[in-house]
């Protein structure tokens, strides 16, 4: 037994002596209190809307035991076997306590200190949440810090998944308080509250706090005297707090279909479904929610592995009939390019293997950098009409492949099944370049670098040069700096730079040409091969450094877009030319959330968002859609994409065509994760949920 449960919450040999030690010291008080005082508990109270933690000694309550005797007195103590098995308990419970404690440092990177009790859990579990506990255990939610309790001095204090935070290095340490619109939209990681003791700091991540608190809605709830004016509290006062965080009413807005992504590696190298059983069983869960259907992955490198036109579907047979049976529906993407190595990516799925060998001799079919090093992560879009893969262009291979599918799956096509098709148009399947490979040393927020150095693209960046009448132009950049410079380092972004001059405008004009080139080729192929069926091509939300005059993260990227020029027009054109939709990848994103851990990026995601849905795709009436591009599980997260699916205040009412969630994984399936999704579909389905904030 104790073997199984230090395996479930990872406890080391040391934490095991750790806890022996309190446990036998504690014991040893316990058999005291018990012999004069009767059994003694912890407790938390509660008092009037307001928690208040107890101490572990200071504020226990002892309750004398008493019991009739047969000449009708009354005995001060209990019976020696009631007190061993009050001490058998006591041991028991403090046991089980260490080991939480223990498993909550290993796993959930909790400062907790080596003595601590539930009360000192439940703190850390509420702060994580976004509520302030001070020394004393007097606990209210952090959006009343508009008002500041009368008495001490507060400081800021964040916590973040990778590093901890001591008294003495609190980033953005204040004296007063923010308003409770600008901490609704920081990060639920920092909390108010006076000079913490150094075992008063947590760190964890969103996620974690999310999955074990929810969004801390439910606790508001049991607390009747929120919302009210308090005249005194433990000698702190705290006048007039708000109700409750502010959400907007959904119930009887458009009908937004809700799709879930399903895992990267659901079908195996071998195109085979990889645990059938597991995945039916997901599947319902997500058809009990109501959730329109599913999408996923058609990998280039499972299905066409060994020969070229040699086409294996085994494994997404089974799987579309499973969810035919079901009765959901399905996005399928063409993912031309390699998985692995990127954010989220969690399997390893290189391009085909005869493609592979023939990068080994000619390995300017992958983008190249300035240094020459070669990327395998997607075929370089010089070759789009070049016959260097076994006779065929790069279009004609993605042609095929895509009429491969088309005919294979007829049947769900006519059936009205498959609702979208996405088609790769570069790394991770998004129309850019790769400039920022984590494999050649990018590190976020890097600019990135150029990558048109292989020979055929090369080839015609020395074609566009001599039509422009400027051989010498047919060139790259040589001050455009390394994939983690930032803008004012280069002399080729900073304010004033050559992105503006002459051979600058000329060189960007070419570079972002290719792009749209390169999109508009496959998308007239996939709307022939897949007539009749929505198609989607994903644009990636690069908004680091997009508060700067250059813009140098998407210029590196293929987005010809500094303050003075809008970048994503042309794109908006050549999809709406095609009938194509936009699949946006970055819905969710806070400016705030990213702005704590890289003050210095000047990024703006909202701001990215506007531009590319209101200002580009909307103005053309081009059908949107959207994923989120980080892991999503809390409340915070879900109604900031429920804010750009559908904005309040279009007077035409737009709204996006579908949302897809980033990904089916066992933590969305926890018990407050599930609530929180369930929540968030019904709203995207615009139909009331019963604890709105409002």
């Amino acid at each position: 037994m104790a073997t199984n449960m230090q395996r479930l919450i990872g406890t080391s040999e040391d934490d095991e002596e750790e806890m022996g030690m309190d446990v036998k010291e504690e014991d040893d008080e316990e058999e005291e209190n018990v012999g004069n005082h009767g059994d003694a508990p912890e407790m938390v109270d509660v008092h009037g809307g307001m928690g208040t933690v107890s101490g572990n000694n200071s504020f226990q309550q002892h309750q004398q035991f008493q019991a009739s005797t047969p000449g009708g007195g009354t005995r001060t103590c209990r019976p020696l076997e009631e007190k061993e098995r009050t001490k058998l308990r006591e041991r028991h419970r403090r046991a089980i306590t260490a080991r939480i404690l223990a498993g909550l440092r290993k796993h959930g990177n909790y400062n907790l200190r080596v003595r601590a009790d539930i009360n000192d859990v439940i703190a850390a579990l509420a702060r994580e949440a976004g509520w302030v506990v001070l020394p004393d255990g007097t606990t209210f939610p952090s959006r009343s810090q508009g008002q500041r309790p009368a008495g001490g001095t507060s400081t800021v204090v964040t916590s973040s998944a990778s590093q901890q935070t001591t008294p003495a290095s609190l980033k953005g340490a204040t004296s007063g308080y923010r308003s409770p619109s600008e901490y609704n939209a920081s990060r639920l990681k920092g909390v108010f509250m006076p000079t913490p003791t150094p075992y008063d700091l947590t760190s964890g991540s969103q996620s974690q706090s999310s999955s074990m608190m929810g969004s801390g809605e439910e606790h508001r709830d049991n607390h009747p005297l929120i919302g009210s004016s308090m005249d005194n509290v433990d000698e702190k006062q705290i006048v007039d707090m708000p109700h409750r965080l502010p959400e907007r009413d959904f119930a009887g807005t458009s009908y937004v279909p809700v799709y879930v992504m399903l895992p990267l590696g659901v079908i195996n190298m071998k195109c085979e479904l990889v645990d059938p059983d597991g995945l039916l069983k997901q599947l319902r869960v997500l058809k009990s929610l109501h959730v329109d259907g599913v999408m996923v992955d058609c990998w280039w490198g499972i299905v066409e592995a060994h020969a070229p036109l040699d086409y294996n579907w085994n494994g997404y047979k089974k799987l579309f009939q499973m969810v035919r049976e079901l009765k959901l529906k399905l996005q399928v993407v063409m993912s031309f390019h390699e998985c692995g190595g990127n954010f989220g990516d969690d399997v390893c799925i290189p391009i085909p293997h005869w493609v592979a060998e023939i990068g080994r001799s000619n390995p300017d079919i992958f983008f190249t950098d300035r240094e020459g090093r070669h990327n395998p992560e997607c075929l370089s879009w010089g070759i789009d009409k070049e016959r260097v893969l076994r006779g065929r262009t790069a279009l004609e291979v993605y042609f095929d492949f895509m009429r491969s599918f088309r005919v294979e799956f007829d049947e769900y096509f006519e059936d009205g099944i498959i609702s979208l098709i996405e088609v790769g148009l570069g790394p991770c399947g998004e129309l850019r370049y790769p400039s920022f490979p984590v494999k050649h040393g990018w590190r976020y927020p890097g600019i990135g670098e150029f990558q048109c150095y292989d020979q055929y693209l090369l080839k015609s960046l020395r074609k566009a040069a001599e039509t422009r009448g400027h051989p010498t132009w047919a060139r790259g950049p040589d001050n455009a700096g390394t994939y983690n410079s930032q803008p004012h380092e280069t002399g080729f972004f900073c304010d004033g730079g050559d992105y503006d001059g002459y051979y600058g405008r000329f060189f960007l004009s070419w570079y972002s040409q290719v792009l749209v080139d390169h999109g508009n080729s496959v998308l007239s192929l996939a709307k022939l091969a897949f007539e009749g069926t929505c198609i989607a091509a994903k644009l990636s939300g690069i908004h680091w450094w997009y508060k700067t005059v250059s813009h140098a993260a998407e210029l590196t990227a293929g987005f010809y877009n500094p303050c003075n020029r809008d970048g994503y027009a042309a794109i908006m054109t050549m999809l709406k030319k095609n009938g194509a939709s936009l699949y946006l990848a970055c819905a969710d994103l806070h400016t705030s959330n990213q702005h704590e851990e890289f003050p210095g990026a000047f990024l703006d995601p909202e701001g990215l968002v506007w531009q590319q849905v209101l200002n580009a795709a909307w103005d053309v009436c081009l059908p949107v859609s959207s994923e989120n591009a980080l892991p999503c599980l809390n409340r915070v997260g879900y109604n900031k994409i429920l804010d750009n699916a559908k904005p309040m205040n279009d007077p035409d009412g737009k709204h996006f065509t579908s949302f897809t969630y980033l990904r089916l994984s066992p933590l969305l399936m926890e018990r407050q994760n599930f609530l929180e999704f369930e929540r968030f579909v019904k709203r995207m389905h615009g139909e009331a949920v019963l604890d709105l904030q409002a």
